[in-house]
């Protein structure tokens, strides 16, 4: 028994040789009028997949050509930093698809990307990073530029405490 199965560009470039073993990330989409086989290289594009599809507008085919035009983590910092001009470069993305993936997307990838650039046991166990984070945006900064203002303060010198994690931040924003 075969089986088609739809998949990116980035999982295609990833195939192994003729003959040799494949093992993929399989997502079936199912309508009325047929059952779709979509295959992925590693659980994190698919779930890039899966986060496409569930927005309104974004289909199967269009969130598969998002993963074969641009890699996740450049889709998430685009997300992120509202860079509609970006998105609209993808395929089968408009104006308001692009808009609409910023309003659904970025919360979920914001909070995303704080937890993966949290990267010790000191500041993960802590928390100062999280909360400088809220403190700032509360006081009116943008959430993309707070984050990656924060990330280099904590990879250069990284402080003990939180007061001095805001000061710091502050004087650089």
């Amino acid at each position: 028994m075969g089986y088609e199965v739809s998949i990116p560009v980035s999982t295609y470039d990833q195939l192994p040789q003729e003959g040799q073993k494949l093992s993929l990330h399989t997502s079936m989409i199912v309508r009325e009028d047929s059952m779709q086989l979509y295959g992925f290289a590693s659980l994190e594009e698919k779930q890039f997949f899966l986060d496409l599809i569930a927005i309104s507008g974004v289909g199967p085919k269009v969130a598969t050509g998002i993963l074969s035009g641009i890699n996740f983590s450049n889709f998430r910092e685009a997300i992120v930093a509202n860079d509609l001009t970006r998105l609209k470069g993808l395929p089968g993305i408009g104006k308001k698809t692009a808009e609409r993936l910023v309003l659904e997307l970025k919360d979920k990838y914001a909070r995303s990307t704080v937890m993966m650039r949290v990267g010790t046991e000191q500041i993960s166990g802590s928390g100062i990073f999280d909360d400088a984070v809220l403190a700032l945006v509360s006081l009116g900064y943008a959430k993309a530029s707070v984050v990656k203002t924060l990330d280099k303060i904590m990879h250069e010198n990284p402080p003990e405490k939180l007061e001095q994690l805001i000061k710091e931040a502050l004087r650089r924003l």
